[in-house]
């Protein structure tokens, strides 16, 4: 298949109509239509349901979306890998959710530039569902994530264990309503967990789904939340946090996932640099 076929459905799906594809591909509308004629009589299935408000996908126009998305990422991946730098073996593709890039991912970074010259790196940020999915595609060699549900075809290794502890701003003399706690998205598995431990807790007012911008927010206006004991153990040393004593922690481990199929000696060199980058970290 011509991979901008796909590229052209993919497009549809998105923008939901022809005339909006085809000015975002910088083509007329009859050339985007003779694309998705193509694939249809490839498919030997209508893949939209063409009117007035646009474009909408049919049963079979459903089912080839996953394919599609995953031709297109291969084909970006074969082209990265094929065009390697001078100088550079291969290319290593990996993600990570927001919250592991600062510090583990940047200290993985260095190590590979320091220990592993040869390689390139081509880096991404994604919800942890997509990065499973990527992963388990092909499109993407390696993820670093939080949560690691079994899937066919992907190893999922323990990288390291931390603790989520709950943390205040000093002085601890200064009286915290309700109100000031910041409620952190760490996962469902998490907010299962601080359910049954707080169950009479009020709906927070502020919640923020990314870790370091709840602790800019609670540091410059007075407050409590959950964080990596790790990352916040250099506040708790300067005094400008504490321990809320008698406090649950909870479990919050991270794994590097990788295809059952992904190069042995390539994945022995990162998981190397992934465990240096999470010994720095903690």
């Amino acid at each position: 298949m011509d991979i901008s076929v796909a590229r052209t459905f993919l497009e549809v799906v998105k923008t939901g109509s022809f005339v909006r594809a085809a000015a975002n591909l910088n083509l007329t509308q009859t050339a985007v239509s003779a694309r998705i004629r193509v694939l249809e009589d490839q498919l030997d299935r209508p893949v939209f349901i063409r009117n007035k408000a646009g474009a909408k996908l049919t049963p079979a126009g459903e089912q080839f979306l996953r394919f599609a998305t995953t031709l297109v990422q291969v084909w970006a991946r074969a082209q990265r890998a094929v065009a390697l730098p001078p100088g550079r073996e291969t290319v290593v593709t990996i993600g990570a959710e927001l919250s592991l890039w600062s510090p583990l991912l940047r200290h993985w970074l260095l190590w590979m530039r320091r220990e592993c010259p040869e390689i390139a790196v081509s880096t991404q940020i994604d919800a942890s569902e997509r990065l499973m999915e990527q992963v388990q595609e092909g499109s993407l060699d390696v993820a670093v994530l939080y949560a690691a549900p079994s899937r066919p075809g992907v190893i999922a290794e323990l990288l390291f264990e931390e603790k989520l502890v709950l943390v205040r701003t000093t002085p601890t003399s200064a009286p915290l309503a309700p109100e000031d706690h910041v409620q952190i998205d760490w996962g469902e598995e998490f907010a299962a967990s601080y359910q049954a431990a707080f169950p009479d807790q009020p709906n927070a007012v502020v919640s923020i789904g990314y870790g370091p911008l709840a602790l800019d927010y609670i540091l410059a206006t007075g407050g409590s939340g959950y964080f990596r004991k790790g990352f916040v153990r250099s506040y708790l040393e300067e005094g400008r946090l504490a321990l809320v004593p008698g406090s649950p922690e909870f479990s919050y481990s991270a794994y590097v996932v990788h295809s059952t199929k992904a190069d042995p000696g390539v994945m022995d060199r990162i998981r190397a640099g992934l465990r240096a980058a999470a010994a720095i970290a903690a």
